[in-house]
């Protein structure tokens, strides 16, 4: 009899949990199928490939999630930069919530499996990207040009993930909140610069 659809949402949840907390490698197959309530079978009906496609599968997942948390920021606020600190808000409070045990919802999975699972490594990328989508669209809305929007975004991406692991390593979330400062200050003084180069070129 094949296994209760619902199992397999409760399978990739769990898996993305404990890859966030734990790592890929400490975390096994049985504890996966505890934490979901699920039989061990059926984690294999889903997921035949084993658990690097559940990792594949729990990449995507946390990806989707970080995306539609920073779509609805970029809805909710006017400029990238005031995205951006309400997105560091988030983080800090979700990594104090978890006593700083949790990391990024990928980066602790991809960095012990990519490249060598290349389906991880394609899940990662592919999530990365579309968080840099994102917040490229809202700095495109404040005025930057493609290129610096790209550089600015991928600026932004890794300020976060470095200081998701200070803060986890420290327990503390005042890394996360320098970072937001630090981002703040450098989109609007690039914004500033942007509008005054314009308001040069108009006037010759």
């Amino acid at each position: 009899m094949p296994a209760p659809a619902r199992h397999r949402g409760a399978i990739v949840r769990a898996a993305a949990a404990l890859f966030r907390r734990n790592g890929y490698a400490a975390t096994g197959i049985n504890e996966i199928a505890e934490v979901a309530g699920a039989p061990k079978g059926s984690l294999y009906h889903y997921f035949p490939d084993g658990k690097d496609q559940i990792g594949e599968a729990a990449v995507r997942f946390a990806g989707k999630g970080v995306v539609a948390t920073l779509e609805k920021l970029e809805q909710e606020h006017a400029t990238a930069a005031s995205m951006m600190q309400a997105y560091c808000r988030l983080l800090a409070g979700w990594m104090a919530k978890s006593g700083f045990r949790d990391g990024c919802p990928i980066a602790t999975t991809l960095l012990e499996s990519a490249p060598q699972s290349a389906g991880m490594a394609l899940a990662g990328r592919e999530a990365f990207h579309a968080w840099r989508a994102v917040i490229v669209r809202a700095l495109l809305r404040d005025g930057f040009s493609k290129a610096e929007a790209r550089r600015l975004s991928t600026l932004a991406v890794s300020a976060l993930e470095g200081a998701l692991i200070l803060a986890r390593v420290e327990s503390s979330g005042t890394p996360i909140e320098d970072v937001a400062r630090s981002l703040a200050v450098v989109l609007r003084r690039e914004s500033v610069a942007l509008k005054a180069a314009g308001r040069s070129k108009s006037r010759r």
